[in-house]
């Protein structure tokens, strides 16, 4: 049962302070997540309803709190933190969770609510749920607030992608059910054997026809405490992420390639991808911090890879002595993450228009400084977890008139069409001379 507790753990407050900590304290949903199933015994089911309450909420904010101000004499930016939360908590078990009865929802919301010494809100919180199961969604919600994102933004994709397509992509990036893409490391292990392990500790693996090394997983729970996981058997990647890979051994000799730097390249997938796809070459993965660093050697590590090294170094500064030596240059850079809020819904809660032109701006500083890697007849990839074009197309265009190269191959991945997050990828070839 999705709503099974043990006596002894309150999965429900466990999930009102990650929203708490996530919504109101601005903390960063991966790293709240981890640190609220580390820090707390919970078994597999506990976790999936933990990650699926947490998850759904932040993913439909701006729709639960519609609802809420429909309900509601006072404003929410006017209730306290705690009190939205279990109203948002509450409602969302009642409209997308079946398998919670709505006076389950309720009855938790007001012992929670009592929890944390707020008895004087309970009629409150009470009242209002009550008022909601009697009535329903009130008519006239906008678009936006149905795809639950800011209206700035739904504006944003209508203009660049067409209602549509706007829609179909903010529906998939909506999606709590839409699986977790991890990659094999089938150098020790087959197929079979790895989605073996995973089943026996509860997942269910889907292999992707596309490609041969992406697995769909769900019913996860706590990712690391997979044994395929700490064996170093599979890194999380985005089936989208795998092409970088996957194109860069298209558009290349792999047997030829000897030298390849990522130049952003925390966590490391991509580098790994790369290091695997071309076993003869030498990855080198920087990123700008130590902390972002020791993650790439951690997966590093892990998989046991041994032809890629991990390093700390600023993407910005310019390292003259590996200026025209690389074979293959990735530039996975910095951006919106607008590709990935099925995911990381946190971030549409914290970014505004104004960082969509700053970061554009910083991809261009990067590429101006990343390119001089390139050896003749090298390429140079350029990709992003975004679906926004100042991030990527109009950057793309940019390089090309600015800088001696060709572009080869150029795709953008959109949730609603794709089955994976949304992701820009490009491909440009140095010319000779």
């Amino acid at each position: 049962m999705e709503n099974k507790q043990t006596e002894k753990t309150d999965i429900r407050a466990i999930v009102l302070q990650m929203l708490v900590d996530t919504i109101e304290k601005r903390a960063f949903s991966h790293i709240v997540l981890n640190q609220a199933f580390s820090s707390n015994k919970l078994n597999h089911q506990e976790k999936i309803f933990a990650g699926r309450l947490y998850h759904g909420v932040l993913e439909r904010v701006f729709y639960l709190d519609w609802i809420i101000s429909s309900y509601s004499s006072v404003k929410i930016n006017k209730m306290k933190p705690v009190i939205r939360n279990i109203l948002r908590m509450s409602l969302y078990q009642m409209l997308f969770m079946d398998a919670v009865p709505d006076h389950a929802a309720i009855n938790e919301a007001v012992r929670l609510t009592k929890k944390k010494g707020l008895k004087g809100l309970a009629p409150f919180v009470n009242g209002l749920l009550r008022a909601f199961q009697r009535g329903g969604i009130k008519p006239g919600m906008p678009e936006h607030i149905k795809h639950s994102v800011p209206l700035w933004l739904y504006e944003l994709e209508v203009d660049e992608l067409g209602k549509k397509a706007a829609d179909a992509f903010f529906d998939a990036a909506c999606n709590p059910d839409a699986g977790l893409y991890v990659r094999m490391n089938l150098r020790e292990k087959t197929a079979e054997e790895i989605i073996a392990l995973l089943e026996a500790d509860g997942c269910r693996a889907e292999q992707v026809p596309e490609l041969k090394e992406a697995l769909r997983l769900s019913e996860v729970g706590e990712l690391t405490e997979l044994s395929a996981f700490k064996k170093g058997l599979i890194t999380v990647q985005d089936l989208s992420s795998m092409f970088v890979g996957k194109t860069a051994a298209e558009f290349t000799e792999p047997d030829k390639v000897r030298q390849i730097l990522d130049v952003c390249a925390a966590p490391g997938g991509k580098s790994l991808h790369l290091a695997e796809t071309f076993p003869d070459a030498f990855v080198c993965a920087r990123d700008l911090s130590e902390a972002k660093v020791k993650l790439i050697e951690e997966n590093i590590k892990r998989s046991e890879a041994k032809n890629i090294q991990a390093e700390t170094f600023d993407a910005l500064v310019l390292d003259e002595p590996r200026k025209g030596k690389m074979d293959i240059v990735l530039a996975d850079l910095p951006c919106s993450g607008l590709g990935v809020i099925g995911r990381k819904a946190d971030i549409k809660l914290r970014l505004s228009e104004g960082d969509l032109t700053e970061l554009a701006e910083l991809q261009r500083q990067i590429l101006e400084v990343v390119n001089q890697y390139v050896k003749p007849g090298g390429i140079l990839i350029y990709s992003t977890c975004t679906v926004n074009r100042k991030e990527n197309r109009e950057n793309a265009v940019w390089f090309e008139e600015n800088y001696p190269f060709e572009k080869l191959y150029e795709r953008q991945f959109l949730p609603g069409q794709d089955e994976c997050d949304g992701f820009y990828l490009t491909v440009f070839q140095k010319l000779n001379g």
